[in-house]
């Protein structure tokens, strides 16, 4: 197929009816804002939905979050960039992970009752990790929040031809306003109606691009032609060495990836974890990732095989700047591919995952801020109409500075990168210093918080070093595997050697907070149990989700 021609510019040619479709879809994400502000009575049900949603709809909010800027434009970048090698990041890279937060680890979050994954550091250990998770979880999410604004300016620009600045301005205004006056219940019921728009935007572009390079088949064959060559159509028989696009063995997918990584971001990612937490019960919390983690098996039909079919039909994709950079692969799609209402569709889908992922991240924002931050150690023992209050101006505060973060993100030709590098410093430390106090009693309060300080530089001077070439990688993907992994390591090592030479906290003020101890709640019993039909069970889903995500494998090893 002859090569489709890169234009000048992104800039996309709605009509009347793409922009009656965009307008429809603004209007209906505002009206759920403001149903969804009768219903907020108080700060737990701004910040939490008052624990009162099902398991339907906590399970396709919590996927819907995670489809933001790094799931859309990321994905299909590291679909263009890296083949099929993407697919890690969701088979191994987040299934796995999803399952063992919904039978392991929401028995001791909603359990125990805390508002926050910060609250829970704070019981579990001192104030001083608390404080600092708190700190950290806030800066990675306004960070984080930037790449989602961002890449939501990018779309604004394609379609309007605004300025970046202007558009970041404009698509965190929206963000704001049905954040600030519905909190959870209204980022989450919007979650809910984005990840239906996000399917109906992405599947046009996915089914028209296959059609025109002439099916899998043709799609493959073009593949081969590439610099990406045959290596990008497997997953894992290229990864004795390093010489793959992805530039990473199996040691670093399987550890830094798939344990480190994976299992630091869906288990105390707080702006995940909020969506289980606003379940109605526990079995409904358990079953909300899990829920999540079926259509998160699919996606990568949606993402990684259209930055593959853009590898093959735009020409000269992958400069380091300007409209042929790999973040553009699905605008430059949208443009190439797509006929006027169709092309509405697309754009009301990816402006819903833009907002969904920023939604994510400025609500776990304000709600740690509010309660682990300005609670906690600057004005206690008010009102719980002051805190909600604070809870609104905090939601402000993470728009504004996310305002400014978006142009941090824009220095990246594949934000995903940057995404990657953010959670081997926050998520990796976080995980291991989780996982050890969850499981180990004898843990005392001072190795959490040194190894969770400690994990975090041992990342950061890796970081650092390959970003001034003192430490050779073979993409910043593996220094990002290679960087969770070494914190893991540090935070494991030093939570050891603290506590051979601090006291640990008494068994009385760990219960329900490490397996094994006293509270009902988190027992073994419990987590291996619960959910009198197979369809309510979470070890039987979860399995069944399992399974399904390392079969997929088999045909493209």
């Amino acid at each position: 197929m002859q090569e489709l021609a890169a234009a000048s510019g992104l800039r996309l040619n709605l009509d009347i009816f793409d922009y009656l479709i965009l307008a429809l879809y603004f209007v209906t994400v505002l009206g759920i804002g403001f149903a969804a502000r009768r219903a907020i009575k108080s700060s737990a049900d701004f910040f939490l939905s008052g624990r009162s949603m099902p398991a339907w709809v906590t399970g396709l909010a919590f996927v819907s979050a995670n489809l933001g800027a790094l799931e859309i434009i990321g994905m299909a970048a590291n679909g263009a960039q890296y083949g099929l090698l993407t697919v890690h990041y969701y088979w191994v890279g987040a299934v796995p992970a999803m399952v063992f937060l919904g039978i392991v680890m929401m028995p001791f979050y909603y359990g125990s009752k805390v508002r926050s994954v910060p609250e829970f550091l704070r019981r579990r250990f001192n104030n001083s990790t608390h404080l600092f998770n708190a700190v950290s979880f806030a800066l990675a999410q306004v960070l984080i929040a930037g790449v989602n604004l961002y890449a939501l300016a990018l779309i604004l620009q394609a379609l309007l031809g605004w300025p970046l600045w202007l558009s970041i301005v404009i698509g965190a205004a929206i963000v704001l306003t049905y954040i600030s006056i519905g909190g959870l219940s209204s980022a989450i019921y919007n979650e809910v109606l984005q990840f239906f728009v996000i399917l109906a935007g992405l599947i046009p572009i996915t089914i028209i691009g296959l059609v025109k390079v002439g099916g899998w088949h043709g799609l493959t064959e073009k593949v081969r032609a590439t610099k990406l060559g045959d290596a990008a159509l497997h997953t894992w028989s290229v990864t004795g060495s390093t010489h793959n696009p992805l530039g990473a063995n199996w040691i670093g997918i399987v550890f830094g990836l798939g344990f480190v990584l994976s299992f630091g971001y869906w288990t105390t990612n707080f702006a995940e974890v909020q969506r289980a937490l606003s379940a109605k019960d526990m079995n409904a919390a358990r079953r909300t990732p899990i829920i999540g983690a079926f259509p998160k098996i699919f996606i990568p039909l949606l993402t990684v095989i259209p930055g593959l079919i853009a590898v093959v039909t735009v020409k000269g994709l992958g400069a380091k700047n300007g409209d042929l950079q790999y973040n553009n692969a699905i605008p430059l799609l949208m443009r190439d591919l797509l006929p006027n209402g169709v092309l509405g569709v697309a754009v009301t889908g990816l402006l819903a995952s833009f907002m969904a992922g920023m939604a994510a991240n400025v609500s776990g924002f304000n709600t740690v801020f509010t309660y682990d931050i300005w609670q906690s150690y600057v004005r206690k023992d008010r009102s719980d109409d002051y805190y909600l209050r604070v809870g609104r101006i905090a939601t402000i505060i993470g728009v504004l500075i996310g305002i400014g973060t978006a142009f941090i993100a824009s220095g990246y030709s594949n934000i995903q990168n940057y995404i990657q590098a953010l959670f081997s410093l926050f998520n990796a430390p976080l995980f291991a210093t989780f996982i050890v106090g969850m499981f180990w009693k004898r843990m005392s309060s001072w190795a959490g918080f040194y190894s969770l300080v400690l994990g975090f530089l041992a990342s950061l001077v890796l970081y650092v070093g390959y970003l001034s070439d003192v430490f050779k990688f073979g993409s910043d993907l593996e220094e990002s595997f290679w960087g969770a992994g070494l914190a893991f390591v540090v935070a494991v090592v030093v939570a050891v050697i603290v506590t051979m030479f601090t006291k640990a906290k008494d068994e009385s003020e760990l219960r329900g907070l490490v397996y094994g101890l006293g509270s009902s709640t988190p027992s073994g019993e419990v987590i291996l149990a619960e959910g009198t039909t197979w369809w309510r069970n979470p070890v039987v889903l979860g399995v069944i989700a399992v399974v399904i995500a390392l079969a997929l494998y088999i045909p493209i090893w």
